[in-house]
C-alpha cells in the first residue's frame, strides 16, 4: 500500500516521545512491505534539515518537510482567544505553505491510505478530501485536551486555570471534530479508545500502542552505584508539573533516608527559571543529552513522577525496555498494561513514592527481578514491527 504520513513536526531526529512514536511507526510500516512518504511541517522550534536524514530511511521512506513558523504569537493568540471558538495550539499549525504543498502532492500521486499523526494536522482535512480518495486515518497518541484539563485541577493561578480550563474545552470541540470527520481510528491505547467511544465516535478503530524497535534497547545490568534519573523534554508542561512536585515533596524525603544519593536530570529546553530547581548538591543537570539511551543505562533507577497527561509515555516504555526500575504515577503508567509492583512501582502519594524509590535501590534482588519482568512485558508488547504488521493487515481490510 502507498501511506502518506501527515505530521506537525518532522520526526528526525527522535528525541522525544512524539518523534520517536511516529519514526518507529513509520520505519515499522515501510518493514510490513508498505511504501511510505512522510510530508511534515519542518517548524522554527524543531528545525532540521531534511537532506541531513540518514540514507538508512530517506533511501527507503521520502520525508518532505515544509518549513514554517508555527511559534506562539502573542497577537494572534489574544485575538484567537476573543474573536475564534477554534483552539489556536491547533490554528497555528494551519500554514499556507504546508496547505499547498499537501495539494500538489495529493494532484500529482494518489495514496491508499493518509494517516494523520495526531489531531493537529486534521486542519487539512478540507484540502485531503478535495484531492484525494485515500482513507483518512487518525492516530492518536492521546486525548490532547485532557491533558490541559488535568493540567487546570493543578493550576493554582486563577487566571491560568481559567485559560487551560478554555482551551480545554476548545481541543474537545476540535479533537472529536477531526475524529467524526477520519475514517479510521487508531488511538494509542485502550483508555483513549474507549473514551471516543464514550464520545460517540463509531469508526472502525484498532489500538496500536507506540512501539519500540527492540534491537535498539539492550539490557544491561544495573550500576551498583544507587542513583535515579529522569528523562523528558523540559519545555512540556507536565514534566515541570511532575519535577516540581518531586522536587517540593519526594526528594528531601529520600534524602533525609539516602543522603548520598544522586539525582540525575535530562532534558532539552528548560527555561532558566526552571533550571533554576536543579541548583542541589545532590542534583546533577545534564541539559540536553545526545545520546538518551546511553544516560538511562549510566544509572539504576527512573523516576515518571507525572500528574498530567494522556496516552502512553515513550520515556517509561524505553526506561523498561532498558531494563531499569521504574517509579511513577498512576497517570504515568496509563496506557501501559503493567502489572503494580510486579513490572513497574506506582505511588500518587509523597511518601510512597519515596518509599519505593528507597525499597528498590535497597534491594537489588528486587530491582533485578522488576526490571526482567519490564523488558518482558515490553517484548510481549510494545514491538514496533508486530504492531505494524498488525495496522498493515487492518488498513488492508479496508483498501
Amino acid at each position: 500500500m502507498k501511506i502518506l504520513i501527515l505530521t506537525n513536526k518532522l520526526p528526525y531526529p527522535p528525541r522525544d516521545g512524539g518523534s520517536i512514536a511516529t519514526l518507529n511507526m513509520i520505519t515499522g510500516l515501510r518493514d510490513a512491505g508498505n511504501k511510505i512518504t512522510c510530508l511534515a511541517l519542518n517548524t522554527s522550534k524543531h528545525p532540521f534539515p531534511v537532506d541531513q536524514i540518514p540514507v538508512e530511511l530517506s533511501s527507503s521512506i521520502r520525508f518532505i518537510g515544509v518549513d514554517c513558523d508555527s511559534s506562539i504569537r502573542p497577537l494572534r493568540l489574544g485575538s484567537n482567544l476573543l474573536f475564534s471558538s477554534h483552539p489556536y495550539i491547533a490554528e497555528r499549525f494551519n500554514n499556507k505553505v504546508f496547505r499547498i504543498s499537501l495539494s500538489s502532492l495529493l494532484q500529482k500521486e494518489s495514496f491508499d491510505i493518509i494517516q494523520l499523526e495526531g489531531p493537529y494536522p486534521g486542519v487539512y482535512l478540507d484540502v485531503i478530501r478535495n484531492e484525494s480518495k485515500a482513507i483518512i486515518s487518525l492516530r492518536a497518541h492521546n486525548v490532547e485536551h485532557l491533558i490541559w484539563k488535568r493540567k487546570a485541577l493543578h493550576e493554582r493561578s486563577p487566571l491560568n486555570r481559567w485559560y487551560m480550563n478554555n482551551l480545554a474545552r476548545r481541543l474537545k470541540a476540535y479533537e472529536l471534530e477531526v475524529a467524526h470527520r477520519i475514517d479510521r481510528l487508531i488511538p494509542i491505547s485502550d483508555y483513549d479508545r474507549t473514551y471516543f467511544r464514550e464520545q460517540g465516535i463509531q469508526r472502525p478503530s484498532l489500538t496500536i500502542p507506540a512501539g519500540l524497535i527492540l534491537s535498539n534497547y539492550p539490557l544491561t545490568e544495573l550500576p551498583f552505584t544507587p542513583t535515579i534519573f529522569f528523562i523528558g523534554a523540559l519545555d512540556w508542561m507536565p514534566n515541570q508539573e511532575g519535577l516540581n512536585w518531586f522536587l517540593q515533596k519526594v526528594f528531601h524525603k529520600l534524602l533525609t533516608e539516602l543522603p548520598e544519593l544522586r539525582f540525575h536530570v535530562a532534558g532539552r529546553n528548560a527555561p532558566s527559571s526552571f533550571e533554576k530547581r536543579f541548583n542541589h548538591p545532590n542534583i546533577v543537570y545534564h541539559g540536553e543529552v545526545s545520546d538518551a539511551r546511553s544516560f538511562m543505562q549510566s544509572y539504576h533507577l527512573m523516576v515518571a513522577p507525572l500528574l498530567t497527561g494522556s496516552g502512553i509515555r515513550i520515556k517509561i516504555l524505553e526506561g523498561m525496555a532498558l531494563g531499569r526500575p521504574v517509579v511513577t504515577t498512576s497517570t504515568g503508567i496509563e496506557g501501559i498494561p503493567a502489572r503494580i509492583k510486579q513490572d513497574v512501582a506506582v505511588a500518587d502519594k509523597p511518601y510512597e513514592f519515596s518509599n519505593h524509590i528507597v525499597r528498590l535501590l535497597g534491594d537489588r534482588e528486587e530491582s533485578n527481578r522488576m526490571r526482567l519482568d519490564a523488558r518482558k512485558l515490553i517484548e510481549e508488547n510494545f514491538d514496533t514491527l508486530e504492531l505494524s504488521n498488525r495496522l498493515t493487515q487492518f488498513y488492508k481490510k479496508e483498501v
